[in-house]
């Protein structure tokens, strides 16, 4: 009626076996062939109602001790045997086993990273166990019910199979596995479903640029279709299509000549007229403006109306009237003419001090003017005498703007055979801007200065001095390099290193092994301070010098990072920025766009310099095209002064040049030759590409110390001299004369601003004395004295801990490429497909990383985004600097690093 089934000891416990039988007279359990003794068995009797027949019920306990006492070639087992007058029955065999489950898995699931709709398969093998575990999935510890989704099977052997991924499949998925014994948790698999980038559609072309001639139309798209998620590919292609353009130009329309006067009219008049077609408007252009046709009478008043001259036709007393006015006109008209000319001969006397006439003021316009220099021979040529007038005689005339740009137009103003016999010479300037403003004061620009030389290139922005205590930043001008040449070069091996050019922002980084081993090569950088050969198209702009390294004949395995200064205020809304590489036959060829997705080179924009990795040796330079007039290029505004030769006069000279430390140091060393001394801190200006000109002014001078020569307070520059200097430093002077000898400080502002756009004051505070100067520092990071370091000491990560990093970035895990990660929390977050094709897509990260911070070496920052990533919960910033100049020190100390 009933047999023994197979049973599991749990841990410590017995378990029962049931047999029952009808009619029984006994029952007798045997285990593993032997009788279990009488005394062991429990029974019961009853009877069946309906047959009237025994019915006996045996129990027996299995312990624990008597399994693992057993060791037989099979299981623990029992069976019970019933006798009756029929004769004898034998149950089944029931087995005894001991129930147990292993702690480890045989196979834990792995993470894996799949695009949408892709097969997901987990695999998961249970631990060992008695009897055998059923396997549960959970996904973020919540169970997963096969029977609800029929995307998802958990039949097949325990393994996990999601047949088309969604991105709510991504998840940590952990494979349960219980039997009666116990539940075992495997390793969490992390799942990520992630979705390439795939191109919008494109945007309609943009309306031509040019209001007049050629132009270029731009369309764009976004990768928002769809956008890449959960660590997808990037789109591959360009963001930005450009195609040139041509817009029709507006042509105004001008008169022919007049015609031939027509016949005498009955009228007494003749005729001419002319017509608007020389050329006629077209596209939009204006009108002529005037009359197309003239009438004058033709017989000089001898018509005759009514039979008669028209003289007789007047009355008389009209005749007396006319007279009267024409005497009294007369009158005054010669009062008039007696007043101008003695007004002119006292103010002609009142000004013979400064030895020169007002040439022509008329037909100055923004600032450029005419001036007309004549010396003064005199006696002593130092004395200024208003009682001795000047000889006249002798005079020579500079035509151009008061503006300095070039060191030719200084040249010119101070050429001994320009200038000679006398160098004390004085300039006096009309500004049409000034007297449109209704100013009449009156101008002196000394003529004696000197040529410096001002090379070509340009760099990253120095840095700007918080403090307003000048006392801290006391430097002299002749600290500062002599050096003409813009060129460092050294020797590197396998190890690699770093060049600099001292001051300019301008860095080479060699990486560990970019140079084959045992190998030594020559390499220099340079910056062409010579005419660039790179002229820039229309509105485009050299935003930073122009940089050759070398040796050109040789590639490295692994890119090197060029460093180059820009000017430009970064905004891929309004600046368009490529990089271009001169070739062999001296042309100019576009390399790629800042914005652009390529894996033959990386530029990484910052706020001051352009970060590029390139496989390849050559002469570089950064080219921005404005594709707005929002477009910024950054100019600093530097103020610096000196005495004339005449004691009583000081000269300020006010530089706008581009924002790079290269640029500041060619004003700096071209005004060290002058004599020249910094007296204010640099200040930045944003000058915007939206064709306003530059003006630049004298303000609250004191009234009885000094004066400033009249007309140049305020001096204008036109757009286009600012917006496409091609990196030449913009020079303005100003000229202020003290009343006396007496007056030792000197307090004004400096206003520069655009029309229509931004503007800064510096406010000046200083004194004429030497002994009595305060000195303003120049660059903020001065790397002179180290414009090559090879091997180790050139690298701010030590090569131990990047090659550990490198290792554990390399290798893909079940969280993705942790090298995307490095790269994102380092703020590299496009074109990653460039690094996708290196060898070590880590070393390449870290070497940008090294290119820059080359000044901060912000060890602190990098550790944090280690930490942040999961991999490193130290701090690489506590390597002390001895450890970091050791090559073999003790990596223990650094908390596992």
């Amino acid at each position: 009626m009933e047999e023994p089934d197979d049973a599991y000891i749990i841990k410590s416990n017995p378990i029962v076996l049931r047999c029952k039988a009808m009619p029984a007279m006994q029952i007798f359990f045997k285990c593993n062939g032997e009788w279990v003794h009488q005394n062991e068995h429990v029974s019961e009797e009853s009877m069946d109602e309906t047959t009237g027949l025994k019915i006996r019920e045996v129990y027996i306990n299995v312990t624990r001790q008597q399994v693992e006492d057993f060791h037989g070639p099979e299981d623990y087992w029992c069976q019970c045997v019933a006798w009756s007058h029929l004769g004898t029955s034998k149950s089944r065999k029931a087995s005894v086993r001991i129930a147990y489950l292993r702690k480890n898995f045989e196979q834990d699931p792995q993470g894996k990273e799949v695009p949408i709709e892709g097969m997901i398969v987990l695999h998961c093998r249970p631990p060992e166990g008695v009897p055998a575990a059923e396997v549960e999935w959970l996904k973020n510890e919540e169970p997963i019910d096969s029977n609800l989704d029929e995307n998802i099977d958990t039949r097949a052997d325990h393994n996990l199979i999601i047949r088309q991924a969604r991105l709510s499949d991504s998840g940590n998925y952990t494979c349960m596995a219980a039997n009666i014994v116990a539940k075992r948790r495997s390793m969490s698999a992390t799942v990520v479903v992630y979705v390439n980038g795939g191109w919008s559609s494109w945007t309609e072309w943009s309306n031509c640029n040019a209001r007049c001639g050629r132009g270029w139309q731009k369309r764009s798209r976004t990768c928002t279709n769809p956008a890449p998620l959960n660590g997808g590919a990037f789109c591959e292609g360009m963001s930005v299509q450009k195609i040139t353009c041509t817009s029709l130009c507006p042509v105004d329309g001008n008169w022919e000549v007049w015609s031939e006067w027509s016949v005498c009219s009955p009228e007494c008049e003749h005729l001419r007229v002319r017509e608007c077609i020389a050329p006629p408007p077209r596209n939009g252009g204006k009108y002529c403006e005037g009359l197309s046709q003239e009438s004058e009478n033709c017989t000089e008043g001898l018509c005759i109306q009514d039979k008669k001259p028209l003289h007789e036709i007047k009355s008389q007393n009209i005749e007396n009237a006319s007279d009267i006015a024409l005497y009294s006109g007369l009158g005054a008209a010669v009062i008039a003419v007696a007043v101008l000319v003695v007004g002119v001969t006292l103010y002609r006397r009142s000004q013979s001090e400064y030895g020169v006439d007002v040439i022509d003021s008329s037909a100055l316009t923004g600032g450029f003017q005419t001036f007309n220099f004549k010396t003064v021979r005199q006696g002593n040529s130092l004395l200024l005498n208003s009682s001795m007038q000047p000889d006249l005689t002798v005079s020579r005339t500079y035509s151009g703007p008061i503006c300095l740009q070039d060191p030719m137009d200084k040249e010119l103003m101070t050429e001994s055979s320009l200038f000679n016999p006398l160098s004390d010479i004085k300039v006096k300037v009309h500004s049409s801007f000034m007297v449109s403003l209704g100013v009449t004061e009156r101008a002196e620009y000394h003529g004696k200065a000197h040529s410096g030389t001002f090379p070509h290139g340009n760099n990253r922005a120095f840095g700007t001095i918080q403090s307003r205590n000048k006392a801290t930043y006391i430097q002299n001008l002749s600290s500062i390099s002599t050096q003409s040449e813009l060129k460092t070069t050294a020797i590197f091996g396998h190890l690699g290193g770093r060049l600099v050019v001292p001051n300019t922002g301008v860095s080479l980084l060699i990486p560990h092994g970019a140079i084959p081993e045992e190998s030594s090569w020559e390499i220099y950088l340079a910056i062409n301070q010579r005419e660039s050969s790179l002229q820039p198209e229309g509105t485009d702009v050299l935003l930073g010098p122009e940089v050759t390294c070398g040796p050109s004949d040789v590639s490295v395995s692994t890119p090197f990072a060029l460093t180059i200064p820009h000017c430009a205020e970064v905004n891929s809304e309004h600046w368009s920025i490529h990089l271009k590489k001169r070739t062999q036959q001296g042309k100019w060829e576009e390399v790629m766009s800042v914005e652009e997705e390529t894996t033959s080179c990386y530029c990484l924009l910052d706020p001051y310099a352009c970060h590029i990795l390139l496989n390849s040796f050559g002469t570089y330079a950064l080219i921005g095209e404005p594709i707005s007039d929002c477009a910024v290029r950054q100019l600093k505004v530097a103020v610096f002064g000196c005495l004339s030769c005449n004691s009583l006069d000081y000269n300020l000279r006010v530089y706008c040049m581009d924002n790079t430390p290269c640029s500041f140091q060619e004003v700096v060393l071209d005004e060290r030759l002058q004599g020249g001394q910094l007296l204010e801190e640099p200040k930045l200006l944003h000058f915007k590409g939206n064709t306003f000109s530059l003006q630049i002014s004298v303000l609250d001078i004191p009234p009885f110390l000094w004066r400033i020569k009249p007309f140049t307070a305020c001096q204008e520059v036109p757009f286009s001299r600012v917006w496409c200097s091609n990196q030449k430093p913009l020079h303005c002077a100003f000229s202020l004369e003290r009343y006396t000898p007496a007056t030792t400080q000197l307090s004004c502002k400096i206003c520069v601003r655009q029309v229509k756009g931004h503007e800064q004051i510096l406010q000046i505070q200083t004194s004429i004395l030497e002994s009595e100067r305060e000195s303003i520092t120049f660059f903020a990071h001065d790397d002179s004295n180290f414009p090559a370091q090879m091997g180790a000491k050139a690298f701010k990560i030590p090569y131990s801990i990047r090659q550990r990093i490198c290792a554990t970035f390399d290798t893909p895990n079940a969280k993705g490429k942790d090298w995307q990660m490095l790269a994102q929390k380092n703020s590299i977050s496009r074109n990653l497909s460039y690094f996708a094709t290196q060898r070590s897509p880590s070393a390449v990260i870290l070497d940008l990383w090294e290119a820059r911070h080359q000044h901060d070496g912000d060890l602190d920052s990098l550790a944090c985004a280690l930490e942040e990533i999961g991999r490193t919960h130290s701090k690489i910033s506590d390597i002390t600097e001895t450890e970091i100049e050791e090559p073999d020190f003790n990596y223990s100390r650094q908390n596992g690093l």
